[in-house]
């Protein structure tokens, strides 16, 4: 993604070009001294069988057992050291410092399941609540319950304690189910932040965020009310979490570098399933096209699913290219990123009149208005010069004047602004590159700058070519509400479909997730001297704590429904049309399709009240896994239970009670049923709504659904034929939805013609 800060091995799934001064940007990972005999081993994931009739419980001395499998009498080296991380609740096993030749030898041990070398994964408001319709007007009563007696779990780079976003003014205690700790020396936890965890060394730590992503998460999903929150006076406002009264625990599994090893988020996800958390955020993930089976995430999250644990998911920031999700499983709210309708606009002016609007937080007061002279130094095709690499700009005589920048793989925005700035360039205007769009990131630019889009670039360009004394200024006008075009898909938001299981609809959803603002460890500081213990990032990090605290509303406000049912809730009320009541836009200003926005953007007031949900049982997801061709052994290193294919009825993924339609039609007629339960009134009737697919014949049996009380289940079908048998791969898509005189249950369709 141009303009946003990428780490070579793993990376936050958030843009860090406003994120760090020459203060704050990330310390090394400290590597091990050369004499460490461990320095050369690897750390290998280590899946175990018990012994028949025994489990996690029964064994008098789990740890012992893991012991045993370690290799003995080994010259400076002890069975203690060997071990990273040992589990109990994502799966039966551990992790531990092995060489290739031992893990030979392991296998040979009764028990023994599989082993692999651990993987790195990547780390993926004061306006959002209002955009979102948690409130209205000037009133902050949060309509719905503001997530009391629930407990979200975060697994980030750790979190701030002390400041303001995790008061616990207004909190009740925590739940008696509460089993967590904390491990902040003194008095870091209270009844807001209940609970914090360090998994990242040998022994336990202080799981503080050196980073600042932990915390602007932690605080987007649960934050607590702060007036005044702002960044250089920006984004003004009352900054409060989507569940201001919910609790929350935080795991520290990634590193300050952004690195997050395989083997501590699974250990972090062992502990708050242990902890009794009761929602599960991760704005991280690791590469799409998985299998399930070997994919830390969906191993953990299928365990705390089995506890009734909600978890959500970021989709990654690897769009707008297709099947570049992360996050695939069914049991994962997987969600993608969307803008709000607030920009910080800053408008480029040119000689001839003509204005682009884009966005910078940075908003200096005695900027004149006066044209100055403008230049772009990539005319000649030179990349490097149109990138404003810091050795383009040397000799190039900027000195006073407007530089035109494209945006960079290699280089934060704000990196380039300061090359101009070194290079005595008075003003930036940086521009989008095609595949952006007009998805345009406010930073915290060092000089007087604007980020357009790439039409507005190429607009500007065109300008340049047509005089010999182009001119220009920057006029900064602010905070602006109410942008009409809002929601549209980040151009860096992942898109499906679904690698890892083509038959399940992913993204599940989107929401807020460009120029978000939250909670920072420290100021933020630049040319203007001015500070702020608030942040301004852009990401699917930035969308999946939105998720995560929008879910913790519905479980606080219906705490018997499960985690599908919360699932369902969110996707089949969401919307998908904007403020403008047009088509949900991409970056390049086309409608949207499902493989970008899944069920549409998150609509709280109505998931709230959703009418009828779409519920799955952890058992039910063991005929999908068979009908995906995994083997027996292979699916219950996920459900940790032992399962046989053979004595079960497989399904096809379609056939999953999912809330959503992922159909690859071939020439036979596909018929698929669905079960919905009556969440809403008593007495109640619902009428089939099909939107139609081109080149496909859709039937729903029966089309009237009446209910009768509370609860009560119905049984559909819906049958795909298809119309159209030319040879080729191509995909369309559609809706069904079932609609009440309350209520509108919408379940999108994907359709490949295959």
């Amino acid at each position: 993604m141009a303009g946003m800060f990428v780490f070579p091995i793993a990376f936050l799934l958030f843009n860090f070009s406003s994120a760090f001064s020459d203060e704050t940007k990330p310390v090394p990972v400290q590597t091990q001294p050369a004499r460490d005999p461990l320095k050369n081993l690897t750390t290998y994931i280590v899946h175990l069988r018990l012994p028949a009739g025994d489990n996690s419980t029964q064994l008098n001395d789990l740890e012992s057992w893991y012991q045993s499998f370690l290799p003995k009498n080994t010259t400076g080296l002890n069975d203690a050291s060997r071990m990273v991380h040992s589990y109990r609740h994502v799966f039966t096993g551990f992790a531990a410092k092995l060489s290739p030749e031992e893990v030979k030898e392991m296998e040979k041990k009764e028990g023994f399941l599989d082993a692999r070398p651990e993987k790195t994964l990547n780390l993926q408001t004061t306006h959002s609540p209002k955009f979102l319709g948690l409130y209205t007007n000037h009133q902050f009563q949060w309509q719905y319950g503001r997530g009391e007696g629930v407990i979200i779990g975060i697994i980030d780079s750790g979190i701030t304690p002390g400041h303001p976003s995790f008061s616990d003014e207004g909190m009740q205690p925590p739940p008696p189910s509460w089993k967590g700790k904390c491990e902040f020396v003194g008095t870091g936890c209270n009844k807001k932040l209940i609970g914090a965890r360090d998994l990242l060394g040998p022994k336990p730590g202080q799981p503080l965020d050196e980073i600042g992503h932990g915390t602007h998460t932690a605080s987007t999903a649960a934050g607590n009310f702060v007036e005044g929150a702002n960044v250089l006076r920006q984004a003004n406002g009352t900054a409060a979490g989507m569940a201001p009264r919910a609790h929350l625990s935080i795991y520290r599994a990634c590193y300050p570098s952004g690195m997050c090893t395989e083997s501590a988020i699974v250990a972090a996800m062992d502990f708050a399933i242990q902890d009794n958390v009761t929602m599960l955020s991760m704005s991280l993930g690791g590469p799409s096209k998985l299998p399930f089976f070997d994919d830390p995430i969906a191993l953990g999250a299928f365990q705390a699913n089995k506890k009734g644990i909600f978890v959500s998911c970021s989709a990654s920031n690897s769009g707008p290219e297709n099947g570049s999700l992360s996050n695939e499983a069914p049991w994962i709210l997987t969600v993608g990123a969307s803008t709000i309708d607030r920009d910080i606009r800053a408008t480029a002016l040119l000689g001839n009149g003509d204005e682009f609007d884009g966005q910078s937080i940075y908003q200096p007061t005695d900027f004149p208005p006066t044209l100055l002279p403008l230049v772009y130094l990539g005319m000649n095709g030179d990349t490097f010069a149109a990138q404003c690499t810091e050795n383009s700009l040397k000799k190039a005589g900027v000195k006073g004047k407007v530089v035109l920048c494209e945006t960079s793989d290699l280089m934060a925005t704000v990196e380039q602004g300061q090359n101009v700035k070194d290079a005595g360039g008075a003003a930036m205007i940086i521009m989008n590159q095609e595949i952006e769009g007009y998805t345009i990131i406010a930073d915290l630019h060092v000089l007087p700058a604007t980020h357009v889009s790439f039409a507005a670039g190429q607009a500007i360009k065109a300008y340049i070519n047509s005089t010999s004394m182009p001119r220009a200024t920057i006029l900064f006008k602010g905070t602006i509400l109410g942008v009409k075009n809002a929601p549209a898909v980040a151009s860096f938001s992942s898109r499906g479909p679904n690698n890892a299981s083509p038959g399940i609809l992913k993204p599940d959803i989107i929401g807020p997730g460009v120029n978000i603002l939250a909670a920072w460890p420290q100021s933020v500081e630049n040319i203007a001297n001015t500070s702020s213990t608030f942040n301004i990032l852009s990401g699917t990090s930035m969308s999946c704590p939105h998720l995560t605290g929008i879910a913790a509303l519905l479980k606080s406000a219906h705490p018997n429904w499960s985690p599908a049912a919360i699932k369902s809730a969110i996707m089949t009320t969401a919307s998908f049309v904007n403020r403008n009541d047009g088509h949900i836009h991409n970056e390049q200003m086309f409608p949207a399709d499902v493989f970008a926005t899944g069920a549409g953007h998150v609509n709280p007031p109505r998931a709230i009240d959703p009418g009828l949900t779409y519920d799955i049982q952890p058992d039910d997801y063991i005929p999908y896994l068979c009908g995906l061709g995994y083997t027996d052994d292979q699916i219950m290193k996920i459900v940790q239970s032992p399962v046989k294919c053979s004595a079960i009825h497989r399904i096809q993924e379609a056939e999953l009670n999912y809330p959503s339609f992922a159909i690859q039609l071939k020439s036979s007629k596909q018929t698929y049923k669905r079960v919905v339960t009556n969440v809403g009134e008593a007495l109640s009737t619902y009428y089939v709504d099909i939107d139609k697919i081109q080149g496909v014949e859709i039937d729903v049996q029966p089309r009237v659904l009446n209910f009768r009380k509370v609860n009560q289940k119905i049984t559909y079908q819906i049958s795909f034929r298809r119309l159209n048998m030319s040879v080729g791969n191509w995909y369309e898509q559609g809706a069904i939805t079932w609609n009440s005189e309350k209520h509108r249950v919408r379940s999108p369709i994907s359709v490949k013609f295959a």
